[in-house]
């Protein structure tokens, strides 16, 4: 570990509550209690400037898949840097990790989804990928073809386009949103459907639901449908059998195109490198990744288009005109070495394997708590898990927001040496992908620990 001895954690703390702008801060908490720093990491892990060690029970946010500390990975990084830290990709140049870890993903994406392009993250796979696909359809001359679709309760990203997409409407208190491009459908949650509706009535209502939003739109206004393969900071949503396929169908119906976002599914969390078509039997027209692709090591996303879509939009539309989208970082050479590491760490480890035999072990013990009065239901698959707790098991009625029940669990958690996420009444689990028998089963106990204590905490009214 890295020695913090000489490190005032009072003045860190101070300056990071003085000038630190975090993502998602809750300011009527934040200006007094400020931020928990993290000093140090080791596999599944973390430490406190405290000294505490905490199992990472969210893997950092979905992310380090591979795990904290390693340091093959340390060394790929340091070696990459000392060959060339950074040259720009603009103007037909390259470098190898850059066009090793294109191949790579080209082989390891399903269909003829064979082309890369490079961003630092999420949000901006998520922005590429609606430029392209505008792009696309200006080339092939249906310059209506604009609208984009997608659902409550989706999450892809909080960059101005990617948060419109996102239909999370709690993000979108007090900002602005595209209204006129951006139309959302309903989220395919089994766990909120009515008591007397079956799962296939469920799921064929959710498929006509998004064909009878293309058709109002008009086919020919409408470009292209967002989803995540299981929706992830919408709650661990898994839609019913079938659903992904359909969907799919209906947008080929339509000339519509099928983005997969698989920014949290990819790189093994659900025991796939991705997740579209071993999981879900599909093969969209664009799959857009981050997190999992480096194990949060670097920053990096990739989006990754068809051979369809590639060859329109790789002709000039004018002389002498280019193709000008692209970012400083698209292709850092650094975060490319650490993509190829991370992968060839998690194939040489078959960490994939190790998710799908792991991850029902860990599926079972999380949906043992489902004999707790106040969870109302326990979904997700493998390393991708949410606890949905409820004020009525048979009504589904929730908790009290002003409660913060899921905070109040994540806190009780926090004070037993675990880190989960609390997102609003419910908590979401993303370990990473190392984690063995012992680390779930004592994650498992600690979670059901603090959601007894939780229990205790909450008052009669609480439940009204």
């Amino acid at each position: 570990m890295t020695d913090n001895k000489n490190i005032n954690m009072q003045d860190v703390w101070q300056q990071d509550k003085d000038h630190y702008i975090h993502p998602w801060t809750d300011f009527s908490t934040f200006k007094e209690t400020g931020s928990m720093i993290l000093t140090d990491s080791d596999n599944v892990h973390v430490t406190d400037g405290e000294g505490r060690k905490y199992l990472d029970g969210i893997g950092g946010l979905w992310c380090v898949n591979i795990g904290y500390a390693r340091k093959e990975m340390a060394e790929a990084i340091a070696e990459q840097i000392m060959k060339i830290p950074y040259y720009s990709s603009f103007g037909h140049h390259t470098t190898i990790p850059a066009a090793q870890l294109a191949a790579k993903l080209a082989e390891l994406a399903p269909g003829n989804l064979n082309h890369v392009f490079y961003g630092c993250g999420g949000s901006v796979a998520n922005d590429t990928a609606v430029r392209m696909i505008h792009f696309y359809f200006n080339q092939l001359g249906k310059k209506s073809k604009k609208k984009i679709i997608s659902r409550i309760d989706g999450y892809h990203g909080s960059t101005y386009m990617a948060m419109s997409i996102t239909g999370v409407k709690f993000d979108h208190i007090g900002f602005d949103i595209e209204e006129e491009l951006v139309h959302h459908i309903s989220c395919p949650n089994p766990y909120r459907r009515p008591a007397e509706q079956s799962l296939e009535e469920f799921c064929d209502e959710k498929v006509q639901e998004l064909e009878d939003k293309i058709l109002e739109l008009g086919p020919d206004n409408v470009a292209v449908f967002f989803a995540e393969p299981i929706m992830g900071a919408g709650g661990v949503i898994v839609p019913p059998k079938g659903y992904h396929k359909r969907t799919l169908d209906v947008c080929h119906k339509y000339d519509v195109l099928y983005v997969s976002d698989e920014v949290v599914t990819a790189f093994g969390r659900l025991g796939h490198m991705f997740a579209s078509e071993d999981e879900f039997g599909i093969v969209p027209d664009m799959i857009t990744c981050a997190k999992g692709l480096t194990s949060g090591y670097l920053p990096l996303g990739a989006t990754i288009i068809s051979e369809k879509i590639y060859d329109v939009i790789s002709k000039p539309q004018a002389d002498g005109a280019l193709f000008t989208h692209g970012y400083t970082y698209s292709g850092h050479p650094v975060s490319c070495a650490a993509g190829i590491k991370n992968i060839e760490i998690m194939e040489r480890e078959n960490i994939c394997g190790h998710v799908k035999d792991m991850g029902a072990y860990f599926e079972e013990q999380v949906k043992s708590l489902i004999d707790l009065p106040i969870v109302g239901d326990v979904r997700g698959r493998k390393f991708m898990m949410c606890i949905e707790n409820v004020a009525n098991k048979e009504t589904k009625e929730l908790i009290n927001p002003d409660a913060k029940v899921g905070n109040r669990i994540a806190d009780h958690c926090q004070a037993r040496g675990l880190i989960v996420r609390p997102l609003a009444h419910m908590n979401v689990l993303s370990p990473p992908l190392t984690l063995t028998k012992e680390h779930i089963d004592f994650l498992v106990a600690t979670l059901r620990e603090s959601i007894e204590a939780t229990m205790a905490d909450l008052k009669q009214e609480d439940f009204i």
